[in-house]
């Protein structure tokens, strides 16, 4: 099969390109890891999927079965500041590649994310809610959502929440620096939702590929938490001398009034995992213990912090 990943430079796809490249996953082996796969990472610099001529141009050159679509704007706080470049990305580029897919007769599996939702109540959200996103990135990601379903016929909309892994930034690592550097952490304690490991993550991805379990799926880590709860599991499984403290989301904004909001309750309910290829994550406190232990085996791990 031929795939292609983009945003192959980023932390998911990163992940997803090892998994080819073992033949396995750190939950198993999917079928599609057992059969030959020509895999093609790009980022960037080798295709703007925001330019609609140069992504019509390299799927004339290139046949997909399956495109993965790990290209984001992903800075929540520049998503406000920089709102058509997140609208490039995060919208238009996804629609670029959903009729780029359409036409070659590809699928497409498009990651998206829990901030679609509003963060309003109290239950995790399944595919069947309504989203009503609050910032711009957000509303960027729900966008290219849409357009996804309206331009391609074979798709995978897959949102997930929360995500670290091995590569490139992410909650994990900075928590781990920053304890480091003061040995105080102060984190927000009314924000809930669910923390995803990246390796979790690909694992499911990599199943769809062979699905035609078409549509809309959510894809985190199982149970939920805050991030101060994420904030203190990081912080003693790292070994990390630092204190870590509450405080509410009023108290963070005041302090940092350049900040976009953030969903007070976004935790997502993998129902069509479920009833479908199968719902395989791990619960967050396992799945980071197991990335923590490998991760502390790496030289990024002793450099975090100096």
């Amino acid at each position: 099969m031929n795939i292609l990943i983009t945003g192959g430079k980023g932390q998911l796809g990163t992940e997803l390109v090892k998994c080819f490249e073992r033949g396995s996953t750190e939950l198993g082996t999917p079928d599609i890891l057992k059969s030959e796969n020509n895999v093609r990472a790009i980022d960037v610099d080798e295709l703007d999927i925001t330019d609609i001529n140069a992504v019509r141009e390299f799927f004339r050159e290139n046949a997909f079965d399956c495109v993965i679509n790990c290209a984001a704007f992903t800075n929540v706080d520049g998503c406000e500041t920089s709102f058509d470049a997140a609208f490039k990305v995060n919208a238009i580029g996804a629609r670029n590649l959903a009729m780029a897919c359409r036409d070659c007769g590809g699928k497409l599996i498009h990651v998206s994310t829990d901030y679609v939702f509003s963060g309003d109540g109290s239950t995790p959200r399944s595919e069947c809610d309504l989203p009503a996103p609050k910032s711009a990135y957000g509303s960027t990601k729900y966008l290219g959502e849409q357009y996804v379903r309206e331009f391609c016929p074979k798709y995978f909309i897959v949102r997930t929440a929360w995500l670290y892994g091995y590569y490139g930034k992410n909650f994990v690592k900075t928590m781990i620096n920053a304890g480091r550097k003061f040995g105080k952490l102060t984190v927000v304690n009314d924000q809930r939702g669910n923390p995803t490991n990246a390796a979790d993550l690909a694992h499911h991805l990599i199943k769809l590929i062979d699905s035609e379990e078409y549509g809309v799926y959510h894809a985190t880590g199982a149970g939920e938490c805050s991030w101060y709860d994420f904030a203190a599991e990081i912080i003693r499984l790292a070994g990390v001398n630092a204190e870590v403290s509450p405080c509410t989301s009023a108290e963070y904004s005041a302090a940092h009034p350049e900040a976009a909001d953030r969903p007070f309750y976004s935790a997502l309910d993998n129902a069509m995992l479920r009833v479908t290829v199968g719902d395989e994550f791990r619960p967050w406190q396992e799945a980071l213990a197991c990335f923590m232990k490998n991760f502390r085996e790496t030289e990024e791990f002793g450099n975090l912090g100096k």
